[in-house]
């Protein structure tokens, strides 16, 4: 089949393996991108994604803390340049108040906006539209509300490019502690850093991690492993797979000799009170959409048929 060359590069830009490799997995694959990829794994021409979909977006990602409420959000522009026009940038902290205040649950803009109930989100959304000439689209938000022992933090890196909400527990009011919050704001920092999957291994969805043990046992056979040690190897990957995933497995980004989940018995034993990491949520700039690319060369060229 013929394959174009705005696949080739994609699939090169999402697995970082070479023009030739992608155009051979494409054909192989009759176009299927994402067989692709695991062709591209299996022959170990190209590393594991952590999570689909890189693919880089406009507009911005922010999070906020108001009391015990915590939201982050992400707001999409067409432009870079819209992302920093002072209009935009009012319009997401306004956004980031509405859910502060409301459930972001169902359609987005269909909630009462929290100045006007008489009015919808989407309604302040069009007029925001109306004024900058482009298209701005609410993509997502999540909200934490923290208990009587909880605390709720956010985390936002590189401009609005990525944005971290999270909830830890402690025991005997150590969340008042500051070692308990410096703990917590490491926590964020790290999970923006290093995109963790879950928690714990027991989060991660059992589809995953068998479709993981087939990639790899794939891979080891294509690269002449004996078929006989083939399911220890992939055991022995699936512990290194899960131990990389895993928040609570993986190594502090500010200190890589010391574990998450040691860190954090560490400030337990400081503030006197177990800590437990609840829950988290990370989102960046975007993920999982798809950005139109135009080619210049041949737009022109189509437009100066004729003439």
């Amino acid at each position: 089949m013929s394959v174009s060359a705005s696949q080739v590069k994609e699939l090169r830009e999402k697995t970082n393996a070479g023009m030739l490799d992608c155009k051979k997995a494409l054909e192989e694959t009759k176009g299927d991108f994402e067989a692709a990829v695991e062709w591209l794994r299996v022959k170990g021409l190209a590393s594991a994604a952590k999570k689909a979909g890189r693919v880089a977006a406009e507009g911005a990602v922010y999070a906020q803390v108001d009391g015990n409420n915590a939201v982050v959000i992400e707001v999409n522009s067409e432009t870079d340049f819209v992302a920093r026009n002072e209009g935009f940038q009012a319009f997401v902290k306004d956004v980031a108040q509405q859910f502060l205040k409301t459930e972001p649950k169902g359609e987005l803009t269909e909630v009462p906006y929290h100045k006007d109930p008489s009015r919808k989100l989407g309604d302040v959304l069009k007029d925001i539209v109306s004024k900058i000439g482009e298209n701005i689209v609410i993509r997502r938000a999540e909200k934490y509300t923290a208990s009587a022992n909880t605390m709720v933090h956010t985390y936002v890196h590189g401009e609005g490019k990525i944005g971290v909400l999270i909830e830890a527990q402690s025991a005997n009011g150590a969340q008042n502690k500051p070692e308990f919050k410096t703990l917590v704001q490491d926590i964020a920092l790290h999970i923006a850093a290093m995109n963790p999957m879950a928690i714990s291994s027991e989060q991660i969805p059992a589809e995953v991690v068998s479709k993981e043990k087939e990639i790899l046992k794939a891979k080891n056979l294509e690269q002449g492993k004996k078929a006989e040690m083939i399911d220890k190897i992939v055991e022995g990957q699936i512990r290194k797979f899960l131990a990389e995933n895993c928040l609570m497995d993986q190594q502090f980004v500010k200190n890589p000799d010391l574990r998450i989940s040691e860190h954090v018995k560490n400030t337990a034993k400081t503030t006197g009170g177990d800590i437990t990491i609840k829950r988290f949520k990370r989102f960046e700039l975007g993920e999982g959409i798809e950005k139109k690319s135009t080619d210049f060369a041949a737009e022109v060229a189509e437009q100066m048929k004729g003439h």
